[in-house]
């Protein structure tokens, strides 16, 4: 191995009992500044009117692009496996992912 060539660094990320059981959400309202991005995640259930964000990641806009490659690739990997995830008129556009910039619309 050359010294000019850099070994993949190895991170070790440790994985909490309360975070490893998770938060479902079905909802993810998405806001940025020129600085970062943040996403708030909920859960909207029908008859309730009134949903408490239960986790905010907030990340840089570098990191924020990174994480939509990521999710791209491994949404082809597993539509490859299982078949194509639908999104059909049916799903209910109060529910989703959210840009506030656009009223109402399913991203």
């Amino acid at each position: 191995m050359e010294q000019n060539e850099k070994k993949p660094q190895q991170i070790n990320i440790e994985l909490g009992e309360k975070e490893a059981e998770g938060i479902y959400s079905n909802l993810a309202i998405i806001t940025h500044s020129p600085a970062e991005f943040v996403i708030d995640f909920t859960r909207v259930v029908p008859g309730v009117p009134k949903a408490k964000v239960l986790a905010r990641i907030i990340t840089t806009p570098q990191h924020a692009k990174m994480l939509m490659r990521a999710l791209k690739d491994n949404i082809e990997k597993f539509e490859a496996r299982f078949g194509e995830i639908r999104i059909d008129a049916h799903t209910s556009p109060q529910y989703g992912f959210i840009n506030p910039d656009k009223e109402n619309k399913v991203n």
